[in-house]
């Protein structure tokens, strides 16, 4: 049993980290054929994202290999989840960081990072959209002047280790296997790095990776997006923590219909999550119905809306960018209308047929 699912029953701890998992599933919807779709809601966690799982794994492993020294200095260049994380495990552990950033973050995301002490240094982000490839050149210009360790978040193997109690908490929480994991994919580590140790325990779970439309890690031409935290842009080189072996298929959602996805459910729920987690969801309605009878979905819900509330929940920022597509709010409105009608009809019927 992992450290993360054998903490004491108590729930007073001494250092934020130790809150770190166990976060819950939420049921979204379900069909009349008893499918269901389950939200593993990871801004539960300290700084409200999955990403500090990881963030602390790669802090371990570079500590064991000798990579880093008390006192020592990390740098990361982030869109904001993974820098937050890493500005947490820094602190409790003794290190300073520093996180190479662009405009495209969310301004609450720099936020937070300040607040735990980290130190920005921004690069330009062009066109308004991520500026992946001038963050890690700038972050590898840092390491090699100063000698700070460098984690890579892309190509380090703690990022997908970090994921393993996920699995853990999914394989302990359900009574039957995961037909269906979803999740976006930036990285990789989160969807990877849990269904790599789901299919390790016997799990026959099947996925399908997220990415923003415009993004490369699918194939197709690069554009600009704004989906914090996922995909890849043009001229990126898809780091080896996305390992295609474990994506069974890979999807793209447009920026519109992800941000209203992610308010629709906000509006039904009173859950505010991010856009990469309405991009997931708007990809599990739309397969829900594929699923065999009883089956289970499960869409990795990776980081808080409230990050957001000054762009995927802000009316102004969505239309002037052109993302704010009502009809895209009335589809998946009507998309889960569609499903609780489906559970009333499969009600009626039973009681008048008594089976």
């Amino acid at each position: 049993m992992t450290a993360t699912l054998a903490r004491r029953r108590g729930r007073i701890v001494r250092r934020a980290s130790e809150l770190i998992g166990r976060t819950p599933l939420f049921e979204l919807t379900r069909t009349g054929t008893g499918t269901r779709l389950l939200l593993k809601l990871e801004q539960f966690n300290p700084t409200g994202s999955a990403k500090v799982r990881m963030a602390r794994e790669m802090v371990l492993h570079a500590e064991r290999a000798g990579l880093l020294r008390p006192g020592g200095h990390i740098v990361e260049p982030t869109s904001g989840n993974t820098g937050t994380g890493l500005a947490l495990v820094a602190l409790e552990r003794g290190y300073t960081f520093t996180a190479v950033v662009d405009g495209h973050a969310a301004r609450d995301k720099l936020r937070a990072m300040r607040a735990l002490g980290a130190r920005l240094v921004f690069v330009d982000g062009g066109d308004g959209g991520p500026s992946t490839v001038a963050r890690r050149r700038k972050a590898a210009e840092i390491a090699a002047a100063t000698g700070a360790y460098w984690p890579d978040q892309h190509n380090n193997p703690g990022n997908g280790a970090g994921y393993r109690d996920l699995a853990a908490e999914l394989r302990a929480d359900l009574d039957t296997d995961v037909d269906w994991l979803i999740g976006a994919v930036g990285t990789g580590g989160s969807l990877c790095g849990t269904v790599g140790e789901l299919r390790r325990h016997g799990s026959r779970v099947r996925t399908i990776g997220v990415e923003p439309a415009g993004s490369i890690i699918f194939g197709g031409a690069g554009s600009p997006y704004w989906q914090s935290g996922a995909g890849s842009p043009a001229g990126f080189e898809v780091g080896r923590n996305v390992d295609y072996r474990h994506i069974d298929e890979g999807c793209k959602v447009a920026d519109a219909d992800a941000f209203a996805t992610a308010r629709v459910v906000a509006r039904r729920t009173g859950l505010l999550l991010g856009g990469t987690a309405g991009a997931a969801i708007h990809t599990a309605l739309h397969r829900l119905l594929r699923v065999p009878r009883g089956g289970t979905v499960v869409v990795l819900a990776c980081d808080a809306g409230e990050k957001y509330l000054d762009s995927v929940y802000d009316d102004a920022w969505l239309l002037e960018r052109g993302l704010l597509d009502h009809l895209a709010h009335q589809r998946i409105a009507r998309l889960l209308a569609a499903y609780d009608d489906s559970v009333g009809l499969a009600a009626t019927d039973l009681e008048r047929t008594g089976t």
